[in-house]
C-alpha cells in the first residue's frame, strides 16, 4: 500500500511551517499558541482551557486542516487520526502532581485531570472536525519514522479509511514542545 502526503505542518516556539513555507514566526512577550490560534480565526472557546500538548495539537492541526481548502466541520468516518509522542502527557500529569502532593493543601482539579490522557487531544481533533474514524495517540519509545508508518498502514486496512491525519506532537512546556503533522492519503 502506498500513501501520499498531501499537506505538512511544522509548528515549533519559534515558527509555524506549512508545506514547508515559513508562515509565522514567535515575537517575544506573548504565547505564540494563542498568537496562532487568534492568527487563524479558530473560534474554538475550549482552545483557552486546554494543557500545552493538546493546545500544539489542535492548533497544527487547525492549520493543517484549513491548508486543504476542503469543506470542513461535515461528518467524516473516512478520516482517521493518529498521533505519537514519547512523553504522553507528562507536562500536564507533573500539574496535576502538584494539586494532591500536600496532603494540607489538597485540591485535585478536573479541568488538570482530564488533560492528563494524551487521546484528549486526538479527540479534540476528531470532535472538533466530526471525524467518525479511528483516532488514537500511540507513545513510543523515540521518534520512529517505521513504526508511525506501520501504525498508519494498519489504519488504511479499514476498508472506509481514506485518509489520515497523522504526526508526531510532543509537548513538555509553552516554550518546550514540537509538532510535525500531516494529511496522508491512500494512493
Amino acid at each position: 500500500m502506498e500513501t501520499m502526503v498531501t499537506h505538512r505542518v511544522k509548528l515549533t516556539p519559534e515558527c509555524l511551517e506549512v508545506d514547508g513555507q515559513r508562515v509565522a514566526k514567535a515575537v517575544a512577550g506573548e504565547s505564540f499558541l494563542t498568537k496562532l490560534y487568534r492568527m487563524y480565526n479558530m473560534e474554538y472557546p475550549k482552545f483557552f482551557k486546554m494543557d500545552v500538548l493538546c493546545k500544539v495539537g489542535f492548533v497544527a492541526s487547525e492549520v493543517l486542516l484549513a491548508s486543504e481548502g476542503v469543506e470542513r466541520f461535515v461528518p467524516r468516518a473516512d478520516r482517521a487520526v493518529i498521533l505519537f509522542n514519547r512523553n504522553s502527557s507528562l507536562n500536564a500529569d507533573r500539574t496535576f502532581q502538584k494539586t494532591i502532593a500536600d496532603p494540607a493543601d489538597f485540591y485535585p482539579s478536573p479541568s488538570v485531570f482530564v488533560y492528563t490522557l494524551p487521546n484528549i487531544v486526538t479527540g479534540e481533533i476528531a470532535i472538533r472536525n466530526k471525524y467518525h474514524g479511528e483516532s488514537s495517540f500511540i507513545l513510543l519509545p523515540e521518534k520512529s519514522q517505521e513504526a508511525m508508518e506501520q501504525a498508519i498502514e494498519r489504519a488504511f486496512l479499514d476498508s472506509e479509511t481514506t485518509s489520515v491525519l497523522t504526526g508526531w506532537v510532543e509537548a513538555m512546556s509553552e516554550t518546550e514542545y514540537e509538532a510535525e503533522l500531516d494529511l496522508k492519503l491512500e494512493t
